[in-house]
């Protein structure tokens, strides 16, 4: 528990994520969390065939990336650290969308007119908070300027988000 409370803690830009040494049990944890809870959300957006697919095709992009980057800057022995942080984060950021989904339905059923102004400024402000997040990741462990660790982000949710979403409408 005090691993996951110092790995939450990247969330809210304390920590170094060079400094946290996940066992191999707590970084699968993360990984099977992320895809059963991704499986869940994208099966109540869409079909769950098609939203179990794109959350294996964002796991395997989010792996990829992760090897390419650190290829590329030939760190690979923060691999293990690198994906894992950005997973605990993705996952706590999930959570809170999935708490944005059953706000938004709540207020849908009680008619509030603002809902979907508000359940999107949620969405946004959890994609910014996101982006900031693994920017702060790539610059704490790669030690890049805040500016190449934002565009590597930037990067990072394309890569991870986008060509999956293309893939599916294919």
């Amino acid at each position: 528990m005090d691993l996951l409370i110092k790995y939450l803690g990247l969330c809210f830009f304390i920590n170094n994520p060079a400094e946290l040494f996940p066992p191999k049990s707590f970084m699968w944890k993360n990984v099977i969390y992320y895809l059963i809870s991704g499986m869940i959300v994208e099966g109540l957006i869409s079909d769950p065939a098609d939203g179990t697919l794109e959350v294996v095709l964002r796991t395997v992009m989010a792996f990829s990336t992760v090897g390419v980057i650190l290829l590329l800057e030939k760190k690979w022995h923060f691999y293990n650290q690198l994906y894992t942080a950005i997973f605990v984060c993705e996952n706590f950021i999930m959570t809170l969308a999935t708490a944005t989904e059953g706000a938004y339905h709540w207020m849908v059923m009680e008619h509030v007119e603002t809902a979907e102004e508000i359940s999107i400024g949620a969405g946004i402000l959890l994609v910014v908070w996101y982006i900031a997040i693994i920017g702060y990741i790539f610059r704490q462990l790669l030690h890049y300027k805040m500016s190449a660790s934002v565009c590597l982000a930037i990067g990072y949710f394309v890569m991870t988000y986008g060509v999956p979403i293309l893939f599916m409408d294919i």
